[in-house]
């Protein structure tokens, strides 16, 4: 019983350090009661199972708390995400374990660092995608402390929580064994001051930064209809007359980019025929009045082909002989009535993508595909397109799930996006956490490739957020409106930008190593013992 209280403590420990309720300095110690009841298991002889299922029920209690809102989407997709998540969690957990029963304490905690940060590297690239709690977006709402982001990426973050939380843990078990409160005063000075040096250097980045370069003028459309009741059953005249009056209620002379939410225009328009589109009529309409300007948007295209030599991995089939490829992109009009096309390539897991389909669409049937009331597979597409005016401003078009990726990002800038436009859609969970979340990862995007970010949202929150991670203005949830504001853009390269996530990638060298080294030592002891017998 001891044990499952200290799994459950680790679970609220963590969801209260979480964005953007929560203080992120609780996430410094939230690992540390689950750490002690693996340790008080350790040698149990069915110390496997006790300590997954300790750990399942830790980490099930922070997915639960901090990410319930996806009930509001799809009930099953949020039972699936929770229960699949934590589980995936437990394991790392429990591979952590198996290792440390057999390597000593420095290397096994090494090891746990290593594989954890290797698990998120993990949910950034495979199907089942779901970076949603990486730890290092635990700092999202208290962007003065990780300016060094630029440097690191949310990695940094994670390694700052890990390295203290073992530090404390290691503390307690050498206070438990000598009971010399020394331990802890030391232990108090030492980790204080590991808290406190990384957010001293951020403190004097934050300070020191400026913002270099040429300022542009921004209008953000917040047509804020219900993507439930409205969305989909409005066609794209009325939203072409809804766009256009916004616009006029902010824009001026001095206007650069217009931009409008993720998929508003969604009157199931064709691919091919997308130059007499009605949303691209609207963007020339609204352009002829201003022509300084250029507008972006979010749309719905969808291209129908009987040709069974296109057909790919992400083609769906509407009947017999009859295919099409379902995209969820971005299209960008400038004053001279050219345009480009990006379609979205980070699909949310279950609603634009069946994760590993040949195998699991025999398992789960049509439950999987239908989460999010759709039945097709989006269409990606491998390049970072960035979207360039006359005057050669580069803009990133990021579509909605897209910028919790920082990695992914940093393609946009390599590509030479002077900023980032993210158009989102966050109405689905309706008002809660999750697109406060959603607005608050947007942040560490910013610092981490030292971009201005103009996010245009469907039903809010619409933003303009600066290079170091703060909001200039926003425009709230469920209010309708466009929103102006500037920003500055910027062509320096981060480091990060550069590098990547440079430390997961060394993380995952490091924990095979040690994972293998604690197999053949595990099999030399055994051997050796065998021998000596």
């Amino acid at each position: 019983m001891r044990n499952i209280i200290l799994s459950i403590i680790s679970g609220l420990l963590l969801s209260i350090g979480w964005p953007t309720y929560g203080f992120p300095l609780f996430l410094f110690f939230g690992f540390i009661p689950l750490l002690i009841a693996e340790y008080n298991i350790r040698s149990d002889k069915y110390s496997k199972t006790k300590v997954f299922g300790l750990a399942f029920l830790s980490l099930f209690i922070w997915n639960i708390i901090t990410t319930w809102w996806i009930y509001n989407s799809t009930p099953f997709g949020m039972w699936f995400a929770e229960i699949v998540n934590s589980l995936v969690m437990a394991l790392v957990f429990l591979i952590y374990h198996i290792v440390a029963k057999r390597t000593t304490f420095t290397i096994s905690s090494i090891f746990l660092v290593c594989i954890w940060m290797s698990f998120e590297y993990l949910h950034l690239q495979w199907e089942f995608s779901w970076p949603w709690l990486n730890l290092g977006n635990g700092f999202a709402n208290f962007t003065s402390w990780i300016q060094w982001y630029e440097y690191t990426g949310t990695f940094g973050g994670t390694l700052w929580i890990w390295v203290l939380n073992i530090s404390l843990y290691k503390s307690i078990l050498l206070f438990i064994e000598h009971r010399d409160k020394t331990i802890l005063y030391r232990a108090a000075i030492r980790n204080g001051l590991f808290i406190l040096l990384p957010i001293s250097l951020s403190f004097i980045i934050l300070n020191t930064y400026q913002e270099k370069g040429k300022t542009i003028e921004v209008v953000l459309l917040q047509p804020n209809i219900n993507p439930y009741t409205e969305k989909y059953n409005t066609n794209d005249i009325r939203i072409s007359n809804l766009l256009d009056s916004l616009t006029k209620t902010a824009i001026t002379s001095d206007t650069d980019f217009i931009i409008a939410p993720e998929t508003v225009f969604a009157d199931n328009n064709r691919l091919h025929r997308f130059s007499n589109s009605i949303a691209k009529k609207t963007a020339v309409k609204i352009l002829n009045q201003y022509p300084n300007a250029n507008f972006l948007s979010g749309i719905s295209l969808i291209d129908v082909f009987n040709d069974p030599s296109k057909i790919h991995g992400q083609t769906n089939t509407y009947k017999e002989g009859i295919y099409y490829d379902d995209y969820n992109s971005a299209f960008f009009v400038r004053p001279d009535k050219t345009y480009e096309l990006y379609h979205k390539s980070k699909l949310v897991v279950g609603v634009e993508n069946f994760p590993y389909q040949s195998v699991l669409k025999p398992i789960l049937g049509d439950a999987m595909i239908d989460l999010g009331g759709t039945v097709a597979k989006k269409t990606t597409q491998q390049d970072r397109e960035v979207f360039f005016t006359k005057d050669s401003i580069g803009v990133a078009p990021m579509i909605c799930y897209e910028s919790v990726y920082g990695e992914f990002a940093t393609g946009y800038i390599r590509n030479k996006a002077n900023f980032l436009a993210i158009i989102t859609n966050d109405a689905w969970w309706g008002n809660t956490q999750g697109h406060q979340q959603h607005l608050s990862y947007a942040k560490l995007r910013a610092i981490e490739t030292r971009r201005s970010v103009a996010r245009s949202a469907n039903t809010g929150i619409s933003a303009i957020i600066n290079q170091t991670g703060n909001i200039i203005t926003q425009l709230d949830y469920e209010q309708q409106g466009a929103l102006k504001g500037t920003l500055t853009i910027n062509d320096k390269i981060t480091f990060y930008a550069k590098a990547g996530n440079y430390l997961a990638r060394v993380s995952i060298f490091i924990a095979v190593f040690i994972f293998l080294f604690s197999v053949t030592r595990r099999k030399q002891i055994l051997n050796f013992s065998k021998a000596k017998g």
